[in-house]
């Protein structure tokens, strides 16, 4: 693999926002192929459930690079900082099976990206909380954090619309879980 250089970057417009619109989780391993062309995601040949949540504020993603000059090596830790609004029995369910699990997870950026975290490895709750806050603004819900450690950084994935994350995967038979009413 070349180390070279290959271009460098203009200032953007300031036209980019920050934040995350939706998260999509998928089991680890249902994704298929995955198919990348320059480090984005182009195809994925799996039949696959997905389930969706809808996330306001204070959630992110954040890509740390993780560099030993010792060994030699480079891996980049992928982050999801999630909050979710109000305690119910059915989400105590569902985040216990995540946090057994290791999934995949698409990024829905308000800027209409989607990005991939845990590709190849998928991604494990490292830790979280369930409060019920103690004044009456407070928050009333949980908060996650996901962690998946990549050789590479999130990719982004061609082709995803609002009312399809998926659109842009020709080989895929992805299907939406029901969303709960919360």
């Amino acid at each position: 693999m070349a180390c070279d250089l290959t271009g460098g970057r203009l200032k953007p417009c300031k036209d980019a926002v920050g934040g995350i619109r939706k998260i999509h989780f998928v089991d680890f391993g249902d994704l298929g192929d995955v198919t990348l062309t320059d480090d984005q995601v182009t195809d994925l040949s799996g039949t696959f459930s997905y389930h969706t949540y809808d996330v306001k504020g204070n959630s992110s993603l954040e890509t740390n690079i993780n560099t030993s000059l010792e060994n030699g090596t480079t891996f980049f830790e992928q982050v999801v900082n999630v909050t979710l609004h109000k305690l119910t029995k059915e989400d105590n369910k569902e985040l216990k099976l995540m946090a057994y699990g290791r999934p995949h997870i698409f990024v829905e950026t308000f800027d209409g990206n989607l990005l991939l975290v845990g590709r190849e490895h998928g991604a494990e709750v490292t830790g979280g909380t369930a409060v019920t806050g103690t004044a009456m603004g407070d928050l009333q819900g949980y908060t996650l954090t996901l962690t998946a450690n990549e050789i590479t950084m999130p990719n982004f994935v061609d082709g995803a619309t609002a009312a399809d994350p998926f659109a842009g995967m020709a080989s895929a038979t992805a299907t939406q879980s029901t969303q709960r009413d919360v």
